[in-house]
């Protein structure tokens, strides 16, 4: 095994974080014109070789109580319409969590689109380290960059479940 991929200079940049804000809204405007035929697979950075589902979560935020949309990468847990689905505030290995995640800590009854349905009611919680421990493993399996992410970052990544309500 090699050395871990040395983190790419100004990843935490204005510039960068105003490039993931306006990718994330084109994804979406994509994702909904199209209910999620195109946008429903992240096909960037290790996503190219092997494409990854994604999904839109809908949440509201804490302060301004304004409804978001931010499109995420997901792991099923479990079969049929009751699976979790599970998500990584990753952020590409910035310092700080996302903001859907204090979102969700702050209003954890949130709701998320799949590709080809309506919206559907999910409660988040934050995965415990235990669950954390032993879903990591999938993550880094569906989407290889988890692992880059957490060696670039000095916080702990947080693992989202998200199950239908």
């Amino acid at each position: 095994m090699g050395l871990p991929e040395e983190r790419p200079p100004g990843l935490d940049s204005p510039m960068t974080a105003r490039l993931i804000k306006y990718g994330a809204k084109a994804q979406v405007a994509v994702f909904r014109a199209t209910n999620g035929r195109i946008g429903r697979y992240w096909r960037i950075g290790a996503g190219w070789r092997k494409p990854v589902p994604t999904l839109l979560l809908h949440h509201v935020g804490r302060k301004s109580g304004t409804e978001f949309t931010t499109p995420l990468l997901y792991l099923r847990d479990g079969e049929g319409p009751g699976a979790d689905l599970v998500v990584v505030a990753s952020q590409g290995g910035l310092p700080k969590n996302p903001q859907w995640f204090h979102n969700l800590v702050a209003g954890p009854d949130c709701a998320v689109s799949l590709p080809g349905r309506r919206r559907v009611p999910v409660h988040a919680r934050q995965a415990s380290p235990e669950e954390k421990a032993a879903l990591w493993p999938r993550l880094v399996d569906l989407y290889a960059d988890f692992a880059k992410y957490a060696e670039w970052t000095d916080r702990d990544i947080p693992v989202v479940v998200l199950s239908p309500r």
